[in-house]
This record gives C-alpha cells, structure tokens and sequence, in this order.
C-alpha cells in the first residue's frame, strides 16, 4: 500500500491531526482542530497547508477555507510570536479600547493587523474577550490583560 504524502504539512503535523480524527467518524469534525495544530507549529496557516489539511480530512479546500475564515483565532497570514486582540466590543469601545490600540500600536511601532519588523507582534482586534466587567480589555499572548489603561501598555512590555 502507497503511503500518501500530504505536501506542505510536516510528519508531526499529520501524525497529531490523525490522532485527532481517530476520535470521529466524520473526519471533517476535526477541522478546527487540524488548522490549530498546523498553526501551533508554522504560527498560520497557508494556503498551501490549508489545501493539504483539506485532502487529509477528505473535504474540499473551500469547505476548510470557510471554517478557517469564520474561526478568528486560525490566522491566514502571517503573524508575530505574540498576537495582541484587544477587544474592540461596545464595552470595551465605551471605555477606551481605541486609545489602548492606539497606545499598543504606537508602543510597538507596529500597525493594526501588521507584523512588527522584528516579528515578535502582531495586533488584531477581537470582538469580545468575556471580561466586560474588567473593560478595557486585551489578550497578549496567552494572557487576560484587564482594567487596561494607556500607562498599563507601558507596564506590560516594561518600557
């Protein structure tokens, strides 16, 4: 028997997105979690890959692209070591979610939706963080930053 070689995607890759499927019946329940996994090692995912997830999960590339555009945590470009969402709901917009973009994108010298020179940051708006009660809020990383304020960005990157 022929092993298939799904180009663009790495042996680790495939053999975790199997595990993955060994769980379903339909492999296609396992899309949001095979494109987290190629974006855990290549930090997004590329067409290319995408194609290749597509095959090894038996769906068509467009079925996988409207599940990856749909999901905002599955980055389609490139992006930096540490994302920053700042959340930009009408909440956190009440309370000043624009001067903290403002403030991060000024701090990092980098533009919304843009990678620093550096690669290390990328900042993107979210719609909602869940921590209304702590507006203005922002995700750097892994990391709930709440009760942010435009000095608090200078606190979080110790400058």
């Amino acid at each position: 028997m022929k092993k298939q070689v799904f180009e663009g995607l790495s042996p680790a890759e495939i053999k975790e997105i199997n595990a993955e499927t060994s769980h379903y019946e339909d492999k296609a329940a396992v899309s949001i979690e095979a494109l987290k996994i190629v974006q855990k090692y290549r930090r997004w995912v590329s067409d290319d890959c995408l194609i290749a997830v597509a095959e090894l999960l038996d769906i068509s590339p467009t079925q996988l692209e409207a599940v990856a555009t749909f999901y905002n945590l599955i980055y389609r470009q490139p992006v930096g070591k540490t994302v920053i969402h700042y959340c930009n709901s009408v909440t956190c917009w009440m309370l000043g979610s624009d001067q903290i973009q403002e403030r991060l994108c000024r701090h990092l010298n980098v533009g919304l939706g843009e990678m620093s020179t550096d690669g290390e940051y990328t900042i993107l708006p979210i719609v909602c963080l869940g921590a209304c009660d702590h507006a203005p809020v922002a995700m750097v990383g892994d990391e709930l930053r709440l009760d942010l304020t435009e000095n608090a960005v200078n606190e979080i990157f110790g400058r």
